[in-house]
């Protein structure tokens, strides 16, 4: 199952829902047909406007008639399963779950461990690896850093300064003593 956004909120007082879409085109989350959230119940949405704002649409879900039942939603991620989703065209693309599981090593081949997610905090998309000799870690999800992923072969290459693993984090530096 891929997630394809969230339950951010409610949107009057008829059932409507406000969701946060994690698709390219916002509008597009409708299109997958029928969501599932963890629990593996279904939703159908229909989009109550044909514009979204920050990613959040306004959404109807069969079923949902009046605000209480809206709010008792909120906070539910919405999946779609795999098989839904458009194949893959460009060489260079994929789609964020692909990555989860797949070995990391550098560029000598030394195993790091494996990708344990691909967070998004705003700032760009951050791979966590975890697993590894050295520890989990976190790092940039950009070609300075992840050269080469490799579906086929079932792995991704970093390429980590020098000093990554023994250089103490900003703020962290030994305070000079002074007399």
């Amino acid at each position: 199952m891929i997630l394809l956004g969230a339950i951010a909120g409610v949107h009057g007082v008829r059932g409507e829902v406000k969701v946060k879409s994690f698709t390219a085109d916002p509008l597009a989350i409708a299109a997958y047909g029928r969501l599932y959230d963890d629990q593996g119940r279904s939703f159908a949405l229909k989009l109550s406007s044909k514009a979204a704002k920050d990613a959040v649409v306004i959404a109807r879900i069969d079923g949902i008639a009046d605000r209480n039942a809206a709010e008792a939603l909120k906070g539910t991620r919405l999946y779609a399963p795999r098989d839904a989703l458009p194949a893959i065209e460009g060489e260079n693309e994929f789609y964020a779950s692909d990555l989860v599981g797949l070995a990391v090593e550098d560029r000598s081949g030394k195993a790091l461990g494996k990708v344990v997610a691909l967070q998004d905090y705003g700032a760009g998309d951050i791979l966590a690896v975890g697993g590894g000799t050295q520890g989990d870690f976190d790092l940039p999800f950009a070609d300075r850093f992840v050269p080469v992923v490799d579906l086929a072969a079932g792995k991704i290459v970093v390429d980590l300064p020098e000093d990554f693993f023994t250089a103490k984090p900003v703020g962290e530096e030994e305070e000079r003593g002074g007399d």
